[in-house]
């Protein structure tokens, strides 16, 4: 082994996954990409969204499967596992995740996509139920959105390994709980809410009322200390100093930790390290930006060198490609 090429939020560019892999040095025997010295590790969202979701599951999956790569969760498939399932009696409504026009708006490409394999897409949730939420290694380690010590600690002493049970999935729909704040804290990181009437109309056609905030600033004391998604803030709050209980929220990552890669926060542009022990390999392949991997190879400092990234083209739907596997 020579080291793990780690590889950000697909979100159903399969085609451009394949492409990528190949570009780094992965090539196909009996049905999974292979690689003779390194093996990937996927940092979750593997769905919604794209135009080829189930094959880029199914190259994931086969991976992971044959021992070629592991996984994270993303809050993408948190969220398919909680939209799928029915929620017990005392919730008081039919699913753990509310069939609301912005929930069905998020799953309506994947769902599309197996609509016709029914089978195939149960048998999807079942593994997705297998994916750990971290993943530890002698030299660094690997989350969706938020490395937060406290709650993995927490986490582990009933699911050492990070895998959860359909037990722990639901009462991750309750405020308050342990499931719940690891869910939250994990897939998608800290989100500090704007000022009432205060919105911010994203690229991706949401409107937020609320912000992605990042966990490795030593002593924020503003929101623009700790803003980390594309969309800017309005008007001047980048200047609005973090109050205390917004400080409360926040978990630094310090220089002193291994090494952490992270996916969720769509950036933008050449790929670039936010701190030298950090790298965010989530660069909006979706919205035709980048499908970045990360060649880690045993260096506790990391370099932008080691990006290795492919532009997703705007017909990644228009036409088959070569290594397009068949899963009918």
């Amino acid at each position: 082994m020579e080291g793990y090429d780690l590889i950000g939020d697909v979100h159903g560019c399969g085609a451009t996954l394949a492409a990528l892999l190949e570009r780094l040095g992965y090539h196909q025997r009996g049905g999974v990409y292979r690689h003779p010295r390194r093996r990937v590790i996927f940092l979750g969202d593997l769905i919604d969204r794209g135009p080829r979701i189930r094959l880029a599951v199914n190259i994931a999956r086969r991976m992971v499967e044959e021992g070629e790569a592991h996984i994270v969760m993303g809050n993408h498939e948190y969220n398919a596992l909680a939209y799928c399932q029915h929620a017990p009696h005392h919730l008081g409504r039919e699913w753990l995740r509310d069939h609301s026009p912005r929930h069905n708006r998020i799953i309506k490409e994947t769902l599309d996509q197996y609509r016709d394999h029914p089978a195939e897409w149960e048998d999807t949730l079942a593994w997705f139920m297998e994916i750990p939420l971290f993943l530890e290694f002698p030299g660094f380690r690997v989350v969706h959105a938020c490395w937060d010590q406290a709650l993995i600690d927490l986490l582990r002493r009933d699911y050492p390994d990070g895998r959860v049970d359909e037990a722990f999935l639901q009462q991750s729909v309750t405020p308050d709980t342990l499931a719940y704040r690891v869910f939250d804290r994990l897939t998608r990181g800290v989100h500090l809410s704007l000022p009432k009437g205060v919105e911010i109309h994203s690229g991706d056609g949401f409107t937020r009322h609320s912000f992605r905030a990042h966990f490795w600033a030593r002593e924020p004391l503003t929101w623009g200390d700790v803003i980390f998604q594309p969309d800017n803030l309005p008007g001047e709050l980048e200047q609005r100093a973090l109050s205390d209980r917004e400080r409360q929220r926040l978990c630094h990552y310090g220089l002193d930790q291994p090494p952490l890669f992270i996916g969720h926060y769509w950036c933008e542009g050449i790929p670039a390290l936010p701190t030298a022990n950090i790298a965010c390999l989530d660069y909006s392949a979706v919205k035709f930006g980048r499908l970045v991997a990360y060649r880690w190879s045993g260096e506790q400092r990391l370099d932008a060198n080691h990006f290795v990234w492919v532009r997703v083209p705007r017909d990644e739907a228009a036409r088959p490609r070569p290594w397009e596997i068949d899963f009918d």
